[in-house]
């Protein structure tokens, strides 16, 4: 099921907060990444760019997890 702009925006606050408070080691790659809402609107181009940004958010931390288990708690 496809996620409202709302849910959209709401999991990407808290995907990350989640970066800034648990592996704030990671903000650094939250302020290279940038989303860009056209002027057109679309609700389709906004939740697919909204869902793209999601996504490369929950890699950096799929990615860094498995490579970084030690520092787990």
């Amino acid at each position: 099921m496809m996620k409202t702009e709302q849910e959209l925006n709401d999991a990407i606050l808290k995907i990350t907060m989640k970066i800034r408070n648990d592996y704030p080691e990671l903000s650094k790659y939250l302020n290279e990444m940038t989303v860009t809402i056209p002027d057109i609107s679309s609700p389709e181009i906004n939740i697919r760019i909204l869902t793209d940004y999601y996504e490369s958010l929950e890699n950096i931390i799929k990615k860094y997890i498995p490579n970084h288990n030690d520092d787990l708690k």
